[in-house]
């Protein structure tokens, strides 16, 4: 039992910071290093859509990407938190199915949120693995390292949650217009990866602060059990019968 706080310390802090490794390579998608250049959440061909500059044009964390192969390629500046938002990334409905314009706002402010929650997750999930030394050795340390972890989960849960949204929403309508469309399968995979780390972590630290408790406890049962002094046992002269 006294090994079990630092293994579940230690397992609890590898599934953390591997969530957070994959949180960053979703959020770095985008760039021209490899393997950011492999990741996108959606693509599609732009055929008679006025405005589209890249056919087929892929949605990243921070940029619209055109093809190249498989990976990403002559991408649009880079910017923070690029929307899912056809009329917005293309400036003109024509060639649009109508839901990208009569519900611009549905389609903007999901993926835009979403993104937010991405890094509010990473910021708590940073945190937590700092923490998370300190689950090693203290009981404290385990159960503030779960609490961190544990808003970091619920963060992914929702930037996970609006992304597989706006995705899953959005490759039907654009193959319903007839586009060819697919999924980014690596982003998400990596994004509900991330979540299911974290879960893990967290219950990881849990166990491992009720271990804590559980070791404080017999430790304190053995001292209130000690045998009785040398005086209890050979009673002196004066108190014999």
């Amino acid at each position: 039992m006294s090994a079990a706080r630092p293994i579940l310390g230690l397992l609890a802090w590898i599934l953390l910071a591997g969530g957070i490794v994959l949180q960053f390579l979703v959020i770095l998608s985008g760039l021209n290093s490899t393997p950011e250049n492999q990741i996108y959440f959606l693509q599609s061909s732009t055929n008679g859509i006025t405005g589209a500059t890249l056919n087929p044009i892929r949605w990243t964390y921070l940029r619209l990407c055109g093809v190249d192969g498989d990976l990403n390629a002559n991408c649009l500046p880079t910017a923070a938190d690029v929307p899912f938002s056809p009329l917005d990334n293309f400036g003109s409905q024509t060639g649009l199915p109508a839901t990208f314009y009569e519900h611009r706002n549905y389609w903007y402010y999901m993926s835009r949120i979403g993104w937010a929650f991405y890094l509010i997750a990473a910021f708590f999930a940073v945190c937590a693995v700092f923490i998370g030394l300190l689950a090693f050795c203290t009981r404290l340390g385990s159960y503030l390292s779960s609490s961190f972890t544990f808003l970091a989960v619920g963060m992914q849960a929702v930037a996970a949650s609006l992304m597989t949204a706006w995705v899953v929403q959005g490759y039907r309508e654009l193959n319903a217009a007839g586009q060819t469309t697919s999924y980014g399968v690596k982003a998400i995979a990596f994004t509900w990866a991330t979540f299911t780390c974290w879960v893990l972590a967290t219950i990881f630290f849990c166990i491992g602060g009720a271990v804590g408790k559980q070791q404080h406890l017999l430790r304190q049962g053995q001292q209130e059990e000690r045998p009785l002094q040398p005086q209890a046992l050979h009673p002196q002269p004066w108190q014999l019968p």
